[in-house]
């Protein structure tokens, strides 16, 4: 496998494709995020390619299943869709969603639907917990998504039930599908709240790939669940993308894909 640095840059190469030739949206929350999942495959997550399913995989799940293609890139990437099942991406009848779907090899949870994968990991943490397992519990939610009530209600679960199996990431990229979060729902102060609630807090740059790793590996939380606020740019790595909220819903047309390639090209 590439190291998440080459990784990072393959998989929005893909999923930029991806995006243009099913004129799909959320191209910007992919790039957001497409550091972190990079270090998560080559770094931190123990998967089994050969056996999706296999008991003793760390579970992620991405809550922010709308940027699927990011997601769906680095799994080819790391041999869990092969080349062929991935260009059927939107297509009638094919797995691979726009939302992403767990009937796909190295999907946990089919999500989207904003608000719901934090409960699940919580209840799969705890499961784990009961159990004495090893494996560990990771769940990736937007910025935009801690709007939903529901996200607090599994917050508070997970530090009431002392889950420090489980790993909480914000792609906190700051700007959600109608505005800025700061304008739409303001949260800051974002860490204070966290305090409030007893996770252990790590607040770091999420596209320094160093800074990622140490903080998905930080094992000081002791009894409490753990939850990285990672600082990113909504569509990081392409000029005219980064900071627009415009790239919430555009698909790059053929001249921005050639401009986006570059520019990706040339890291």
């Amino acid at each position: 496998m590439s190291n998440s640095l080459d990784l990072v840059t393959e998989a929005k190469i893909t999923s930029l494709k991806l995006a243009h030739n099913a004129n799909a949206s959320h191209i910007g929350g992919a790039f957001s995020i497409a550091d972190v999942l990079s270090v998560l495959y080559c770094d931190v997550l123990n998967y089994n390619v050969s056996e999706p399913q296999w008991k003793e995989r760390d579970r992620l799940f991405y809550s922010k299943g709308h940027a699927c293609t990011i997601l769906y890139s680095i799994l080819n990437k790391c041999g869990f869709i092969s080349d062929k099942m991935l260009d059927t991406f939107s297509k009638n009848g094919s797995y691979l969603t726009t939302h992403v779907n767990s009937k796909v090899p190295g999907i946990e949870l089919s999500t989207g639907s904003l608000g719901h994968a934090m409960g699940v990991a919580c209840g799969v943490a705890l499961a784990g917990k009961l159990r004495k397992e090893s494996w560990k519990t990771f769940c990736i939610v937007s910025d935009g998504e801690l709007d939903e009530g529901s996200n607090w209600e599994a917050i508070m679960f997970a530090a009431h039930k002392e889950l420090s199996n489980l790993t909480l990431i914000v792609d906190y990229n700051k700007i959600q599908s109608f505005g800025t979060v700061k304008e739409v729902m303001n949260l800051d102060p974002l860490m204070d709240k966290f305090k409030a609630f007893n996770f252990y807090i790590l607040d770091i740059d999420g596209h320094d790939h160093n800074a990622i790793l140490d903080a998905l590996k930080d094992n000081r939380n002791g009894s409490m669940p753990k939850v990285i606020i990672a600082n990113t740019i909504k569509g990081k790595g392409v000029d005219y993308m980064e900071h627009q909220l415009a790239w919430h819903y555009k698909s790059p047309d053929a001249e921005q894909l050639n401009n986006a390639l570059s520019q990706l090209n040339s890291k």
